[in-house]
């Protein structure tokens, strides 16, 4: 069995997720001073990590060009500028097309990370984002009323699991 499709699968479907979440939620709960990490720094967090742990094990990151040191960790830089919705659904799609590109190539055997083997750091990576898409989820949900729709899974345009030669689902 081929794991790598359904990695990409439910990478994309925890992607699909956190983007309704991100579109349903407002200017007063993306900014909203109550939570200790704001909406669009969880969102960032979420996102940064999928980049990070999709990366060659033991190579820096090749960071998305509008990042900025320090955001991808809770407890922001003093006088740090909140990304906007527009600069987050951004780095949403440029993770989509990463997990597209490093899903099929990306070393899932033993010691491919000094704590998980490549396989591992994989389902923690997509359970790490689907803690937050979660949390933004009750966030959104409990203060708006906004419902955000379960995705299963996601297929390739034809409707099919991916192939593990599919580089643009």
């Amino acid at each position: 069995m081929d794991i790598r499709p359904i990695l990409i699968s439910q990478y994309l479907a925890s992607l699909a997720m956190l983007e309704q979440t991100i579109r349903a939620c407002p200017e007063g709960v993306w900014h909203d001073e109550r939570d200790k990490n704001p909406f669009w720094q969880a969102a960032y967090h979420a996102l940064f990590f999928i980049h990070e742990y999709l990366g060659e094990p033991g190579e820096p990151v090749s960071l998305w060009p509008k990042h900025r040191p320090g955001y991808e960790d809770f407890g922001l830089p003093p006088d740090a500028e909140p990304y906007d919705k527009q600069a987050i659904l951004e780095y949403l799609e440029f993770c989509r097309r990463h997990v597209a590109e490093r899903v099929p190539v990306v070393n899932l055997g033993w010691g491919a990370d000094e704590e998980y083997t490549g396989l591992e750091l994989q389902i923690y990576s997509i359970r790490h984002l689907m803690q937050h898409c979660g949390e933004l989820m009750e966030r959104t949900g409990s203060r708006t009323g906004a419902v955000i729709h379960w995705v299963g899974q996601v297929r390739d345009r034809a409707g099919n699991p991916f192939s593990t030669t599919e580089r643009n689902p």
